[in-house]
């Protein structure tokens, strides 16, 4: 399968902070590829840097085999793209702001047709202010699709949803994949990655720090769990540190997480809460997500 995207050693540094440091791979025709990691680690910098949108200190980017340079006409009407913060005007309505947008490029898809798939045709003479913001954001996708685009940039696209429209953008958004587009994505919601990406890359710090397909990163944990519990008194989390197989503790008021891995663990884990004679309601364990790897491969859990 040709790579649609290739970048190769990115860097972008903004005084002495290295926002991205050596950022290297690749995107697949058809798939949804997303840069996923905790606010600040880089994700949109990068985007920013292979959309065009920002000027990088070194590195390759190649998009559709076009030179973000010497290319980027011919790119503006292959790629559409969606905005981290994205604001139109207030008193235009959204057949004005479609009609305006249609009006940049060569050729543009059926209008109405985007209205209808979006859930938006009753809303076209509504002001832009006017709009939920899942409605914003689906007027935003149907502007980065207006061009027919091959690629299609999509930087924290539910960003501010409930969780009800969240979910029914991720539907959308395998709609789009399934329509033949290649998506390439930014999140950190791992629980979204999870559910739309074929490959994700993992940054924290500006670094790659693992790539691959969602299943082989999780699969790649070897047994690891997550154990909770409630207890309901002053407790020390060092008496469980010392259990072997236990990668990570922490106690947040009365709830006690514990990720480690061994088939014995949970085992392990009753028979010393036991031995120090300590009460506990609320056991449960659960099998790893992605947010398990962040928290392995770094040692700390996803920031906001």
């Amino acid at each position: 399968m040709p790579n649609i995207i290739e970048v190769n050693n990115l860097h972008k540094s903004y005084g002495k902070l290295k926002a991205v440091d050596g950022i290297s791979f690749d995107v697949k025709r058809g798939e949804i590829f997303g840069i996923v990691g905790p606010n600040g680690a880089g994700k949109t910098t990068t985007i920013e840097c292979i959309e065009g949108l920002r000027n990088f200190d070194r590195g390759e980017i190649s998009v559709l085999n076009l030179n973000l340079i010497k290319d980027r006409i011919d790119l503006r009407n292959r790629v559409g793209m969606q905005l981290q913060e994205s604001s139109l005007p207030a008193r235009l309505k959204v057949w004005e702001i479609i009609d305006l947008y249609a009006s940049f490029y060569n050729k543009s898809i059926n209008q109405k047709g985007l209205l209808e798939k979006f859930g938006l045709v009753e809303k076209k003479n509504n002001y832009f202010s006017k709009l939920s913001g899942g409605q914003k954001q689906r007027l935003f996708i149907i502007l980065a699709l207006l061009n027919d685009p091959d690629v299609i940039f999509l930087d924290e696209i539910t960003t501010g949803l409930d969780p009800q429209a969240r979910r029914a953008m991720w539907e959308i958004m395998l709609g789009i994949k399934n329509s033949g587009k290649t998506i390439l994505l930014t999140t950190h919601f791992m629980e979204e990655a999870e559910y739309l990406c074929d490959r994700v890359a993992i940054i924290d710090n500006g670094h790659i720090i693992a790539l691959d397909t969602t299943e082989n990163l999780i699969k790649n944990l070897n047994g690891y769990v997550q154990i909770s519990f409630l207890v309901k008194e002053d407790f020390d989390i060092k008496i469980l540190e010392s259990l072997n197989g236990i990668t990570n503790t922490k106690i947040t008021d009365n709830k006690v997480i514990i990720h480690g891995d061994g088939k014995n663990i949970l085992l392990d884990v009753v028979n010393r809460l036991s031995e120090s004679k300590i009460d506990f309601t609320n056991l449960n364990m659960k099998q790893p997500n992605l947010e398990d790897v962040f928290l392995e491969l770094t040692g700390h859990e996803m920031r906001d």
